[in-house]
């Protein structure tokens, strides 16, 4: 398959969101049309990521995971909210193929050898949050990068990864929803650190950035969100956008500043053509 790209659908209560920084969000629409959408023109996974669990202490995304799961033949990551080794069974029962965990992580770093052990480390994603200092420093925050933990991130990237993760998600807060690009330093630094996959997350603007993160930041796949979600929400039927709050926005057919907005099937082809191996669909089959 080579390279995979992944979008992320950041969710609070039924709606799709997407903001810059992890905030400020913005309704786009219902997460289950655009997670059968990318199935259908090319994505290779799925991440589901309740954004407001943290704040919350609960996850409220299993009946949605169970929908998602019985439409689309993708894999699915599913994340906030998952604290303990019941929830990650709750999760997986569920439909999802993997868990994407956090605060809870940090919180008890033991979990992620007893999930491990207990579920198989290809089922455990360890998401990390990364805010760079002052100094340069990248330090790992929680709750959507509200909280700090004083964590090196590339230290902390090495450490869960000797504890049994499979695969890390690794978002740069500081590039999330700009559209500037990803954070090409900080992906190769923990890249080159550690023997499992990375997932590159936060600041994809255009496809050039793709294949700026696999060829500089040594990504192993690629998560995407503004770019390819207001591609997706002028395609996906009108009745599927939530009507509170953004419908002028959304109809207004603009994007995100610096956000080239792009479909999955374009940004594979863009690649592709670079050089950079992955799984293409006929266009045929990608047409909306």
């Amino acid at each position: 398959m080579g390279i995979r790209l992944i979008p992320r659908l950041d969710i609070k209560g039924p709606d799709l969101v997407k903001g810059i920084h992890l905030e400020g969000l913005r309704v786009l629409g219902r997460p289950g049309a655009f997670a059968r959408y990318y199935a259908d023109t090319g994505a290779d996974e799925l991440i589901y990521q309740d954004v407001v669990a943290s704040l919350f202490g609960r996850n409220s995304l299993l009946d949605l995971v169970s929908r998602t799961a019985a439409e689309i033949f993708i894999p699915l990551t599913v994340g906030g909210g998952i604290r303990t080794l019941d929830d990650i069974k709750e999760a997986l029962r569920a439909g999802a193929d993997k868990v994407a965990i956090n605060t809870a992580v940090v919180n008890d770093p033991d979990l992620v050898v007893n999930a491990s052990r207990r579920f198989g480390s290809s089922t455990i994603v360890v998401a990390i949050e990364v805010i760079q200092q002052p100094d340069g420093a990248f330090h790992v925050y929680t709750d959507s990068g509200r909280e700090a933990t004083g964590l090196d991130a590339i230290e902390w990237a090495e450490r869960v990864a000797e504890m049994g993760a499979g695969e890390l998600l690794v978002t740069s807060v500081d590039r999330d929803g700009t559209g500037k690009g990803f954070d090409l330093v900080l992906t190769r630094q923990i890249a080159d650190a550690v023997s499992i996959p990375v997932i590159a997350s936060g600041g994809a603007g255009n496809p050039q950035h793709f294949v700026d993160v696999v060829f500089e930041g040594h990504a192993d796949a690629v998560s995407v969100a503004s770019v390819a979600h207001y591609h997706a929400v002028k395609l996906i039927e009108a009745d599927t956008i939530n009507n509170e709050g953004n419908t002028t926005f959304l109809k207004s057919g603009r994007s995100a500043a610096h956000v080239d907005a792009t479909g999955i099937a374009e940004i594979k082809k863009h690649m592709v053509d670079a050089g950079i191996e992955c799984r293409l669909i006929s266009a045929a089959s990608a047409a909306p």
